[in-house]
């Protein structure tokens, strides 16, 4: 079959374009990196493109999309997305679970547990991933974060240490097996130890040998023993390994230490070639061309997939890549496809295009998934001061203030007039203010109004294209006013734990404080039922 393949065809199998998870072309919210309709199918019935990463849409929209997709290819497709927090992290409607540092919490306590909310985690995002059309979760992620200041890791890392990453990842790794989906490991070597968003710029690891193997590298041999399927490049710099280029572009990382050293035979994948660590240096199209060069097998989210299938295929032709090698590739990119069930079969649609159908909606959310999710969060809240805040209508029409700040108000997905920290204060009183980074200075916003007892409400965590994962000023300046002028009633902090760190020293024992690793609206309802001493259903 593969040497039935023709140069350009097989090359096209080893690359991996981004989509919108919304099946029509208005919908599009990235058009710089998601093409319309027509041009995907192009990709994909014409150019003959190994797979698609999807973002965006619900669950159900994502069931159709994917059999749409798979019925225009001229080869059956992997389809992935970057579910690291379950399927309704990208996709409304599914199962969304905290971040992976909150079990690292829990295993603070008990590691037995936190083991079992990891492997339940793996299988509840490969099932209802398959129900959705998907066959490759881009997860776990398996760095260490022992950096605070990391921006593009943080709270998407099990953990701080080696011993609890690996342990947890190989948990996913294994839920995950139970059923015919793909899992990756990721950002090998390690992306842990970085204060740079690699999304903006390239960070150096400027770590000894001796010391990526005792940090670094110990999680990914676990999440290989564990059966990975896949491993992502990071765009990162080690000198120690290779003073050239980063571990991406490196055929002495990817060869020399993945393969050769620790003996992955799996698929080596790149992370985002649009990356600004990668695409501002070397250009989107020499950057594929070296990232295949250096030995990965998938080449994912290039900026112009044909003119880098074309380059690729160039470098070939030039004898700078050998076609032995190409064919290689995409062995193993077969292979994982028959894992997931994919017949491939040349010039073969993958599925009738005329063929929908329904998917099983009580694979997605059912109530064990979503009490799942839950039990995790509520096993890693952090929580003290004078518990709980006995809040109550208002009888003298004193103004109560919900201060919520946000990094971004205009990405805020998880809030809403109906969702819990905004709807549930207002049944006490509370009148919304909401501010985030783009607002103006904090003399500008308070006003001559009257003294207000404040409810503040911040949600921070490392984010990609940010490029910090810290307090933004905003949330300083709140802080440190609303405790000067005795207005701070609580603080609940959704996110990252690092603020929560900042933030205790200076926080009078008295004043109540919550603190959840979740954002959405789930963490929302936990961390308020805590502080007004709910019981869940709405009574004090």
């Amino acid at each position: 079959m593969i040497d039935n393949l023709s140069l350009p065809e097989l090359v096209a199998q080893m690359f991996v374009v981004r989509a919108s998870g919304c099946l029509f072309d208005h919908q599009i919210r990235y058009p710089e990196w998601e093409p319309t309709a027509s041009k995907l199918r192009y990709y994909l019935e014409k150019l003959g493109v190994g797979g698609v990463i999807l973002v965006g849409g619900s669950a159900a929209e994502l069931a159709v999309r994917s059999q749409q997709l798979q019925s225009w290819a001229k080869f059956p497709l992997l389809l992935a997305a970057d579910i690291e927090e379950g399927v309704g992290q990208r996709f409304a409607g599914a199962t969304w679970f905290g971040p992976p540092m909150a079990i690292a919490e829990v295993a603070r306590q008990d590691a037995g547990k936190a083991d079992r909310y990891a492997e339940q985690m793996g299988a509840v995002t490969a099932i209802e991933a398959r129900a959705i059309g998907l066959n490759w979760i881009l997860a776990p992620v398996v760095d260490v974060n022992n950096n605070p200041d990391n921006p593009v890791i943080n709270v998407r890392a099990f953990g701080e240490t080696p011993e609890i990453v690996g342990k947890l990842a190989a948990a996913f790794i294994r839920g995950a097996g139970e059923h015919p989906v793909l899992t990756t490991a990721k950002h090998f070597p390690g992306h842990g130890d970085t204060a740079v968003d690699s999304h903006l710029e390239l960070p150096v690891l400027p770590h000894s040998p001796a010391r990526l193997a005792q940090v670094e590298l110990p999680s990914f041999v676990e999440a290989m023993a564990a059966g990975v399927d896949a491993v992502m490049s990071a765009h990162l710099l080690i000198p120690a390994w290779d003073a050239e280029f980063p571990a991406t572009l490196s055929r002495k990382i990817l060869i020399g230490k993945l393969r050769e050293e620790l003996g992955f035979e799996g698929l080596i994948v790149t992370d985002a070639l649009v990356m600004g660590a990668i695409a501002n240096k070397y250009g989107a199209n020499e950057a594929a061309v070296l990232a295949a060069e250096a030995g990965a097998d998938v080449l994912l989210m290039p900026l112009d997939p044909e003119a880098a299938i074309l380059a690729v295929c160039e470098a070939v032709t030039q004898g700078r890549i050998d076609i032995s090698q190409i064919k290689e590739s995409v062995k193993r990119i077969w292979s994982a496809k028959a894992k997931v069930g994919l017949s491939v079969k040349e010039k073969e649609k993958a599925v009738d295009s005329t063929s929908i159908e329904l998917i099983d909606l009580s694979l997605l959310a059912n109530p064990k998934a979503r009490s799942t999710a839950a039990d995790i969060l509520r096993d890693s809240l952090k929580f003290g001061g004078s518990l709980p805040l006995m809040a109550k209508k208002n009888p003298e029409n004193q103004l109560l203030r919900n201060l919520i700040i946000v990094d971004d108000v205009l990405g805020c997905e998880f809030l809403g007039n109906h969702t819990p920290a905004i709807a549930l204060p207002e049944q006490f009183g509370y009148e919304l203010q909401l501010i985030d980074d783009r607002t103006a200075a904090i003399a500008d916003n308070t006003g001559a109004e009257d003294f207000s007892p404040t409810l503040l409400q911040i949600f921070i965590r490392g984010n990609c294209f940010r490029g910090s994962a810290g307090l933004t000023e905003a949330a300083q300046d709140w802080f440190k006013k609303l405790l000067k002028t005795g207005e701070l009633q609580a603080v609940l902090i959704y996110g990252s734990p690092y603020v929560l760190e900042q933030f205790l020293p200076h926080l009078p024992p008295t004043i109540p404080y919550v603190f959840c690793f979740g954002q959405m609206p789930a963490a929302q309802s936990l961390v308020l039922e805590v502080l007004f001493g709910i019981d869940g259903t709405g009574n004090a």
